[in-house]
């Protein structure tokens, strides 16, 4: 009972005291403000990202073909594996039962020079022939045309995507119509069915200085020199990778008639996934949202130890009445500890509300629709309220609770 009566008495407090106790709760809502604010933003962007990258296919691995270095520390020559053939890749995608996008492409050329009528890039352009599922795999968007039907695709069709980068070398009038118009490289003139839109320079492929071909013309136009074939096996379900992993390891080595005992022929390669780009992102974003919230409720329980310190002061009289009534030190420690953290929930409730409230404005401004409620965080915020009363109101209780009864009747 003693308890419930000291919590009543410490709402007394902040009711007699409203400015101050107001002023003080509003230090400790920004603090808070910060914390979930930020953490509740940063939620959202992760969980947006993960939904993108979930319905893009983007948890993926590659199969392709083994690369050797001339010789090991010792000077031993390493095995030399043949170059996975366009045949052995298309019965891997005919025969792959896992549920999941598969892309085959090569590289034909990386110096290629495309014209159009009287202008023409640099040779340094990109061709890579392609499947119709190499764009959605590789997230690429379409500004003008459309991707590689399929019967262009089996029948090899002169038909071409173009990267941005070489549209803006090829055609300087923005007027003029490209979806129709033809180019000319490597000595084959192609129609253009598609533009790709400005992706921007990437650590794998320069999208935009890449020209798309179907893969059976990139093959023909090869001259008999092999290609190194890569497939691109994307799952939508990122709990089932290892799995898909592994059936695509077992399915390729009866392909290829490896042995039991033998090392693989090939190699398969899970790809760094944009959604573990950022986890690592989003965990130095939280560290900083703790780092900022952590700085304001430092100087709110600062300013809370100053407050309650002065609030012992004018209490003295009072401390001395409840001391000489019988009140033991424990429950004049409690009475001023549970005021503290009366005071720091108040701020804490407001300030839980407001950093859900901003936190998701800062993600809509972002142009990001989902909507989140962090119960983590919010626990976490009012644990750390708590946590803060305790703190900053135990040493002006420790000193209340140790004033001498008499002297503090004496008190004026």
């Amino acid at each position: 009972m003693d308890i419930v009566e000291n919590v009543k008495e410490g709402l007394r407090s902040v009711k007699a005291n409203l400015l101050r106790s107001v002023l003080t709760s509003l230090i400790v809502a920004i603090g808070i403000t910060s914390l979930v604010g930020i953490l509740t933003a940063i939620d959202g962007i992760e969980q947006s990202v993960n939904e993108s990258l979930s319905s893009l296919g983007v948890n993926t691995f590659d199969v392709r073909s083994k690369t050797n270095r001339d010789s090991n520390n010792k000077g031993v020559t390493e095995k030399v594996y043949p170059q996975i053939r366009l045949s052995e890749a298309q019965e891997f995608i005919d025969s792959y039962k896992v549920p999941a996008t598969k892309s085959l492409s090569a590289n034909l050329t990386g110096i290629a020079e495309v014209k159009h009528m009287s202008k023409k890039t640099n040779p340094n352009v990109r061709i890579k022939g392609s499947n119709e599922e190499y764009a959605a795999i590789k997230a690429l968007e379409m500004q003008e045309g459309r991707n590689f039907s399929r019967l262009e695709i089996e029948h090899g069709s002169p038909v071409a995507v173009l990267g941005y980068k070489v549209y803006k070398a090829l055609y300087d009038d923005k007027d003029k119509k490209v979806i129709g118009s033809e180019v000319t490289f490597l000595g084959t003139q192609f129609r253009v069915i598609g533009l790709l839109k400005e992706k921007g320079q990437l650590a794998e492929d320069n999208y935009d200085n890449m020209v798309l071909i179907p893969l059976l013309k990139a093959n023909q136009m090869a001259k008999g020199k092999g290609l190194w074939y890569e497939l691109t096996i994307g799952i939508s379900d990122p709990t089932q990778l290892e799995y898909a992993m592994g059936e695509a390891t077992g399915l390729m080595r009866n392909i290829r008639h490896d042995r039991v005992g033998d090392p693989d022929s090939f190699e398969l390669e899970k790809s760094e996934t944009l959604a573990e780009n950022m986890a690592s992102i989003t965990s130095g974003l939280r560290i900083g949202g703790f780092s900022v919230g952590f700085i304001t409720l430092l100087g709110a329980s600062i300013a809370l130890m100053n407050i309650m310190l002065v609030s012992v002061t004018e209490r003295t009289r009072e401390v001395g009445v409840r001391k000489a009534l019988g009140a033991t030190p424990l429950r004049i420690r409690q009475q001023f500890v549970i005021e503290a953290i009366v005071v720091c929930l108040l701020g804490g409730i407001a300030g839980v509300i407001l950093g859900i409230i901003i936190g998701n404005l800062m993600s809509r401004a972002m142009g990001i629709e989902v909507f989140v409620v962090p119960w983590l965080w919010m626990i976490v915020g009012m644990v750390v309220c708590i946590v803060v009363g305790l703190i900053s109101g135990y040493y002006p209780a420790h000193k209340a609770s140790k004033l001498d009864p008499i002297e503090s009747l004496r008190f004026e």
